[in-house]
């Protein structure tokens, strides 16, 4: 996802998901005119963006005004917003800005969300090697937007399971994003349909788009985060189709 002084992008034809990463180093980075290949004016005159940073502290310009964006702290920005500018504080410990933007139909204030102003609920237990805390950025209650919500989850020391028991939400798809991994390290990605599960080897700083009818969990060999995306019909989080452990092959 992240390339030294680049931005990074991948499109998925679901639910017209689009999603990278930006490390500025030197001078501020611009979002390139991509209005020809959405076939709009400019790449957010349909579409909203979520950013939440995972890297030193940098700030991201929108339209003339400026957001401070530190580590772990995120940025929804609205409908309609034609320039975007990206830039690190310090270049030898850069900003890594990962981004969702999703099809929007009106226009929500822009805003910023700290970390304090997230809002987390823990769940799992260390019995069962999943005790994490999951934190909500961009979430009804926290942030007015179309259809876009994402979060940042952290797994505790000792803890390698996340979302299990699994679960799929036929309304919605999901992008995961692992980080705060070692070199060495692995996260196996669960996906596929409850029946026939398939899983995928993920590393430091790469994402998996999971489908809406596709469970996604994972284990890794040792303690990890990840930044979940969703996009689909609705924004009710419990909306989910959980998966009975005795169902799983």
């Amino acid at each position: 996802m992240f390339v030294a002084n680049q931005i990074t992008m991948t499109y998925s034809h679901v639910d017209r998901i689009v999603f990278g990463g930006i490390v500025p180093l030197g001078a501020p980075i611009s979002l390139p005119d991509l209005g020809k290949t959405f076939g709009t004016a400019y790449f957010l005159e349909r579409r909203e963006m979520g950013v939440i940073n995972i890297g030193g502290d940098g700030s991201i310009v929108v339209d003339g005004v400026t957001y401070d964006v530190g580590h772990e702290e995120a940025l929804y920005i609205s409908k309609g917003a034609k320039e975007l500018g990206f830039s690190s504080t310090d270049a030898g410990n850069p900003a890594k800005f990962y981004y969702n933007s999703t099809p929007a139909h009106a226009s929500y204030p822009h805003k910023k969300v700290t970390r304090e102003m997230a809002s987390p609920q823990t769940m799992g237990d260390a019995k069962t090697s999943n005790r994490r805390t999951m934190n909500k950025y961009i979430v009804p209650g926290v942030v007015d937007s179309c259809q876009l919500i994402m979060g940042l989850t952290k797994l505790e020391e000792g803890s390698m399971w996340n979302t299990m028991p699994c679960h799929t939400h036929e309304r919605r798809m999901e992008v995961y994003l692992y980080f705060n991994m070692s070199p060495d390290a692995v996260v196996f990605h669960m996906h596929g349909e409850p029946t026939e599960t398939r899983h995928l080897v993920i590393r430091n700083e790469q994402a998996v788009i999971s489908p809406s009818w596709s469970i996604h969990t994972g284990v890794g060999t040792q303690s990890y985060t990840f930044i979940w995306e969703m996009a689909g019909e609705n924004q009710t989080f419990p909306d989910m189709d959980h998966v009975a452990m005795t169902t799983l092959k």
